[in-house]
């Protein structure tokens, strides 16, 4: 286990700034992920940290040791690459026990800890096969049992996922998150998958174009997006941009109006609201005050235990519905009237400048 501090990193290339002052504390034991869209940074800080790119200023921190000037061969961090990184010519127990070896640790010991790595990755018994008869899965697996042998500081893991396909994807995810959590060790996670940081992290850190958007819990960036960006990478988000605001704090969406004083002083803002929260027909429950408008379901996308809906009326864009368990009767409901209800509970609200988050509890 071991703290990281990743303090005002700046990394730029000929026209591109890859990192934009980065500041980031990930505490020992903490599975931290970073996530964001392709050429947001993400992978180039990862690299950073692991002593493989130079940055132009700024600290890395372990155990409040620097760690900036020293080789990537001497920090003592565990790397899980995308594409596996195994070496084709040697065995699994050989590619598991390759860094041992460059560490002289002594025969008896490399084999029993290469043992135990391949057990902790439920790779037992197959030390001795080559890489091409293993699967993708397994392949990643002798490449985490590589990482892990070293009793690194730190586990860096860089979209080690993204090769498999869905089912593997879910199956490695988890067992990844119980070894983590098992080993306790300090974990640096890229992805661009929004819903396994959510589902794999203690907290994750937003990026995009170099910048930092958030740093909180899965449950704190979906629940409470701090920028407009957040909220329309991380799930899926209704957005309505620049809706006027009236003095008291007023808004109104198609014939619809609601006032919502914390926007009091206001000229415009943008609105969202995420489809789970949006209330699809019939009378209002106990979801409190709402904007409700009438609107006609112009589609329906059945998945089984849920449905998404896609409705449209005078006024506004077009509305996503997400609903658990649809009976039959809403099934066969394409192109007929409805009434939708957003409930101002669960409205988020963001400057029309700078996209920053209101709170409208205030």
């Amino acid at each position: 286990m071991a703290r990281v501090d990743i303090q005002h990193i700046r990394k730029s290339y000929p026209g591109v700034t890859a990192l934009d002052d980065i500041s980031l504390a990930i505490r020992s034991g903490e599975f931290f992920t970073l996530l964001g869209p392709s050429g947001c940074g993400k992978t180039t800080l990862l690299r950073t940290v692991a002593g493989f790119n130079t940055h132009d200023s700024g600290e890395i921190l372990v155990d409040g040791q620097r760690i900036d000037n020293v080789p990537a061969h001497r920090r003592n961090i565990g790397m899980v690459y995308q594409d596996y990184a195994v070496f084709p010519h040697m065995s699994v127990e050989d590619n598991v026990g390759f860094g041992l070896v460059t560490r002289n640790v002594p025969k008896a010991e490399l084999a029993e800890r290469v043992a135990r790595a391949l057990t902790l990755v439920q790779l037992s018994g197959l030390g001795g096969r080559m890489p091409h008869e293993l699967s993708g899965g397994q392949q990643q697996r002798v490449a985490l049992a590589r990482a892990m042998v070293i009793s690194p500081q730190i586990l860096l893991m860089d979209e080690p996922l993204s090769n498999l396909d869905a089912k593997l994807r879910v199956g490695l995810r988890d067992e990844i998150r119980d070894l983590q959590r098992s080993l306790d060790i300090t974990t640096l996670y890229v992805t661009h998958d929004q819903e396994e940081a959510l589902v794999i992290s203690d907290r994750i850190c937003i990026m995009e174009r170099g910048r930092v958007h958030q740093v909180g819990t899965p449950q704190e960036v979906y629940a409470t997006p701090a920028t407009l960006f957040v909220a329309s990478f991380v799930g899926a988000m209704n957005v309505f941009r620049d809706i006027p605001v009236g003095p008291a704090g007023e808004v109104r969406l198609g014939s619809a109006a609601v006032t919502l004083p914390a926007l009091a002083g206001r000229s415009r803002v943008t609105l969202s609201i995420r489809p789970e929260d949006v209330m699809l027909g019939g009378a209002a429950g106990d979801e409190g005050p709402a904007l409700r408008l009438d609107a006609a379901i112009r589609k329906v996308t059945y998945a089984g235990r849920d449905a998404l809906y896609r409705v449209e009326g005078t006024g506004f864009t077009p509305i996503l519905v997400h609903v658990y368990r649809p009976d039959a009767a809403r099934l066969a409901g394409v192109d007929t009237l409805t009434t939708i209800g957003l409930p101002v509970r669960c409205l988020h609200a963001f400057d029309d400048t700078d996209e920053r988050r209101i709170d409208l509890r205030s």
